[in-house]
């Protein structure tokens, strides 16, 4: 939220600079985000006259320009303006001065063989409105060599405050004024609501009908006004603030928004029909906004109606064509509360947002309904006139105050500062409460956030200071701190640092994915109702189309070869399942005078990359099965699920599909795998510190096996058969040669085995190594292979 710091001053009697204000507003939990002085972006700018004006010698349509600047040394200047002219008092950029509009520094230039130096200005050159057809005109009595900015009175520093959603008091200037005041920066002044008496009878039926979503309705009629313009000084606050001056009836209803955190609305009275009632709309009914869109609206949604149809979306924004024109003569004005969580709803379901939303969804002061249409009665008729009538009173809005049975000692107790009672009654009675002798604390009508003690506790540190809390150390228990990770987050860390110790690069997506890319693995359980735009609307499914989606980016941009990584969790039907995934894709190798071409990445490297990162984890890798069926959007010939036992699958892993590679616009190879870390099965703790690691005092023996194989029978299964036949004395087996072609008979392949075998406490005997080797022979034979001869 926007406002200048004469505006604050209006609600708060203070000396303090913009930087003190700055200061306390981030002190008691009111960000500032930013702190912008209109005169800073004049600087350079003054009021000059014209001495003289000449035709340019060389152009119809300029004119060749004396400007007194004040200094006693009128400078030459060229200028298009149709309206320079001797005598003319305008606003005049020095040489080095920066144009506001476009950025442009101005400088000694020729202009058609003129010399020019500087620039009379138009208004919209200095974003002072939109008028850009003359340069701007000043009383003729205006100080010559005065800086513009002071003249104008646009030396006024603007705040910007980020207004948390618990914070509906400070979606007006006189909540902050009333936080500032209660922080002893200044003195509060309330807002003084006039009293105005209607001369006759409102001509127009007010009513609610729809009690839940609107309890009450308040509305009066005014008759004679005439619109046009609202007053500089209103403008210039509006402009503050971010808004764009309409007209005096929609800046009086912006004004008092934006003043005291009421939007109210005014319509013209020519434009309806009959009653005016709030409702809820019609299954299927239509409305076009004032931002030109039409809104197709359901039974839940509220809304402002007479007897033509739909004119507002209550407490959203207003219809197209009952709004104020420069020719309203009459309007009815609308003051309502409306229930935050319809508000809500309505505006999430229409996607459409507006200032008056943002503050209704908050909840607004239901105690301000009278005043606010004093404040806004008054401020039409001192600006357009007219005669006001009678309030029509429809509903009540939800008065009833909380009242919170308070101990002072918990602001010591809960917020760490023992602030004195006496202190702490006068800080919460400035911000609105009324503090019991027993300490019974009712909340003010505008803070609807505040529901017990705690919230009591922490209105008075922030008031105080956050700052103020005294560091104090957490205790700690004596002897050896206890490791605070859980067996997940150890979990995660390990595979983190394997991954990235192996070159993997660490990706972080969102976990939200385009209705496309999750369709592309089979589609998302989980949607939003409400997600922040339309490519973030599916609970993902798996890691790999964020991975995908980051590879493809980096390939546009350049990169030969992507190794990504990213550890997060898949959202299916019954949880949050933790995952890790890999994507491979480009160059595994660049080209070399020694390898030749480049070489590419296969399922191999997803495989060996999943098997390191599994054994990091703590698995047993070894024994493992490779079995198939790793989903359909992986490539079928060229993909795998490694599994401990034929049901529990750890991960999967292979070439992905052409079709899920092209729906992600990516062209070649890509090699992609996927890690189930929640299936990993959880260590037993034993209670006892594992041995220490003692080398064998005996060598290891090696011994050589080549089997002949049916070519359907897999490598691993057979390596997997041979390591569990003697698991006292084989200590490793690995596959080192497959060959099929002369020699093998068909539909068999030959495959040599590598066995070690480590001896104990004595060397093998020869008997020793044959009955090892029948052992594993005979393990082989149950596979069906063959000792070749």
């Amino acid at each position: 939220m926007k406002f200048s710091l004469s505006w604050l001053k209006q609600y708060l009697e203070t000396d303090a600079t913009i930087e003190q204000v700055a200061d306390t507003l981030n002190r008691i939990g009111l960000e500032v985000e930013g702190i912008e002085n209109p005169a800073d972006r004049l600087a350079g700018f003054t009021v000059a006259r014209v001495m003289t004006a000449a035709p340019h010698p060389q152009a119809d349509k300029l004119q060749v320009l004396s400007v007194d600047r004040g200094d006693g040394n009128p400078l030459q200047v060229v200028c298009g303006a149709p309206n320079a002219r001797a005598g003319l008092v305008g606003v005049f950029g020095v040489e080095g001065a920066t144009v506001p509009a476009n950025g442009m520094v101005l400088k000694k230039t020729a202009i058609r063989g003129v010399e020019s130096n500087g620039m009379m200005c138009s208004v919209a050159e200095l974003e002072l409105g939109d008028d850009h057809d003359g340069i701007i005109e000043l009383p003729a009595d205006a100080p010559v060599g005065m800086a513009f900015a002071q003249y104008a009175d646009l030396n006024d520093p603007v705040i910007d405050v980020a207004i948390t959603p618990n914070r509906q008091d400070c979606m007006g200037v006189v909540g902050i004024a009333r936080d500032l005041a209660a922080a002893g920066l200044g003195t509060f002044k309330p807002v003084e609501v006039p009293a105005i008496s209607g001369s006759y009878p409102c001509p127009v039926e007010i009513a609610t009908l729809d009690p839940e979503g609107c309890p009450a309705f308040f509305g009066r009629v005014i008759r004679g006004v005439k619109t046009g313009p609202s007053p500089d000084w209103m403008q210039a606050r509006l402009k503050a603030a971010g808004q764009r001056p309409i007209s005096a009836l929609v800046d009086c209803t912006n004004y008092l928004m934006l003043a005291c955190g009421r939007p109210a609305h005014a319509y013209d009275l020519a434009q309806l029909n009959g009653a005016v009632v709030a409702r809820r709309a019609a299954e299927g009914e239509t409305v076009t906004a004032l931002n030109g869109k039409q809104y197709i609206l359901t039974s839940e949604m509220t809304v402002i109606a007479d007897d033509a149809g739909v004119h507002d979306i209550a407490g959203i924004m207003g219809g197209e064509h009952s709004g104020c024109t420069d020719d309203t003569t009459d309007v009815l004005l609308e003051i309502a509360y409306f229930t935050p969580e319809r508000i809500a709803r309505t505006g999430q379901a229409l996607a459409l947002t507006s200032d008056a939303r943002s503050r209704f969804e908050r909840g607004v002061d239901p105690a301000f309904l009278d005043d606010g249409l004093a404040l806004l009665t008054d401020l039409i008729l001192q600006i357009c006139g007219g005669e006001a009538s009678d309030v029509v009173h429809a509903g009540q809005p939800p008065m009833e105050r909380k009242a919170i049975a308070y101990d002072s000692a918990r602001c010591a107790t809960l917020g760490g500062i023992d602030v004195p009672a006496d202190r702490q009654k006068a800080i919460l009675e400035s911000l609105g409460f009324d503090v019991a002798a027993d300490w019974t604390v009712t909340v003010p009508t505008w803070r609807r956030d505040i529901d017990g003690p705690a919230d009591l506790v922490e209105e008075v540190v922030r008031i105080v200071g956050l700052d103020n809390i005294a560091s104090a150390p957490l205790p700690r228990a004596d002897g050896v701190a206890k490791p605070t990770a859980t067996p997940q987050q150890s979990l995660e860390r390990k595979v983190r640092r394997a991954a990235a110790a192996r070159g993997l690069n660490e990706a972080i997506n969102w976990s939200f994915l385009p209705q496309k890319e999750a369709d592309a693995f089979g589609g998302g359980v989980w949607s939003l109702e409400n997600p922040i735009s339309e490519d973030m609307k599916v609970m993902r499914p798996s890691l790999l189309p964020g991975l995908l989606s980051a590879a493809q980016r980096n390939i546009d941009r350049g990169a030969s070869s992507v190794r990504l990584f990213e550890i997060g969790r898949r959202y299916l039907a019954d949880s949050e399942r933790l995952t890790a995934g890999i994507v491979l894709a480009g160059e595994k190798a660049p080209r070399g005078w020694a390898s030749g071409k480049a070489a590419k990445f296969d399922a191999y490297d997803a495989k060996a990359e999943l098997l390191a990162l599994l054994a990091a984890a703590g698995v047993a890798t070894e024994s493992l099965m490779v079995l198939g069926e790793a989903g359909a959007h992986y490539h079928p010939g060229q993909s795998a699920t490694l599994r401990m036992g034929p049901k529990n699958i750890l991960a999967a892993f292979g070439t992905l599909h052409p079709a899920t590679a092209k729906a992600f616009d990516l062209d070649g190879a890509v090699i992609a795998g996927e890690i189930f870390l929640d299936a990993i099965p959880a260590k037993k703790g034993t209670g006892f510190m594992r041995p220490a690691y003692t080398p064998p005092a005996l060598q290891a023996v090696t011994r050589d096996f080549a089997f002949l194989v049916p070519e359907t029978l897999a490598a691993g299964e057979l390596v997997r058969a041979i390591r569990g036949c003697d698991k006292a004395n084989i200590a490793a087996v690995r596959l080192f040669d497959r060959f099929a072609g002369q020699g093998v008979p068909e539909g068999q392949v030959s495959l040599a085995i590598e066995v070690t075998l480590q001896p104990g406490e004595k060397s093998y005997t020869d008997p020793d190594l044959h009955a090892i080797s029948l052992s594993i022979v005979s393990a082989a034979e149950k596979l069906g292979a063959v000792l070749r001869a």
